[in-house]
């Protein structure tokens, strides 16, 4: 896989990741080496008990959080409480999630729980350090695994929907459609289209009004089933 050019540094820094797994040490073996063989990140602090999470978060400086994703039980539950500690721990910090038995349902749960992206367990090295790359950039990682699944098991069997709702969209809404699927912060979509922010959020606001959405994950379905984007994009 062709990655970024690894002199790209977040804000001119080497990378900086936290393995936060608690049930998996041969896992966080094997990411500590495929992280340790980048140039540009380094694998800066190892916690295996998320107990204390949000305490040993505070004093280390780290761009992104690897976390697991378990199956929706009481230990899911816990993994879900894990990504709230660490977003509410350090709100700056990206957060990538680790499926251990991945599935469409849990990927929206963990990306409205807050994760920046979110790999299944079949990743390879080379997926791994592209997703670290892209949410280190601030942009949003699925791995194309998970969309074809979600893609397989329910989008593709939904009626089909109609073309009224998109074509009520104004030329910018649809703009703004388009570039929110794939991730694209407000501010980052502001600069594309040379608009201001609150622009941008007037535009968004009004197509998932227009649409019936409620947030990005319904937003990432519907382009997807309605054609706007391809699997690819993501």
């Amino acid at each position: 896989m062709v990655v970024e050019d690894p002199t790209t540094r977040v804000d001119g820094q080497t990378l900086r990741v936290v393995l936060a797994i608690s049930n998996f040490p041969v896992l966080t073996i094997g990411l500590r080496r495929v992280i340790g063989a980048e140039p540009d990140m380094e694998a800066v602090e190892e916690i295996d008990d998320l107990t204390s999470l949000d305490q040993r978060l505070q004093g280390i400086d780290a761009h992104v959080v690897m976390t697991e994703y378990l199956p929706l039980n009481s230990c899911g539950r816990a993994t879900v409480e894990t990504i709230e500690t660490i977003r509410a721990a350090k709100p700056d910090v990206k957060i990538l999630a680790w499926a251990c038995r991945s599935s469409s349902e849990q990927f929206s749960l963990a990306l409205k729980a807050g994760v920046d992206g979110f790999l299944t367990r079949e990743a390879q090295a080379a997926e791994i350090v592209n997703a670290l790359r892209c949410v280190g950039r601030g942009e949003t990682y699925v791995s194309p695994a998970i969309v074809t699944r979600m893609v397989n098991t329910y989008l593709l069997k939904r009626p089909e929907i109609s073309d009224d709702a998109y074509d009520s969209l104004s030329h910018r809404e649809q703009e703004v459609l388009l570039l929110a699927a794939v991730g694209h912060t407000n501010r980052e979509i502001a600069l594309t289209l040379r608009l201001s922010e609150q622009t941008v959020h007037s535009h968004r606001a009004g197509l998932m009004e227009k649409l019936g959405l409620h947030d990005r994950v319904e937003l990432l379905k519907y382009a997807i089933r309605r054609g706007v984007i391809n699997v690819a994009d993501l």
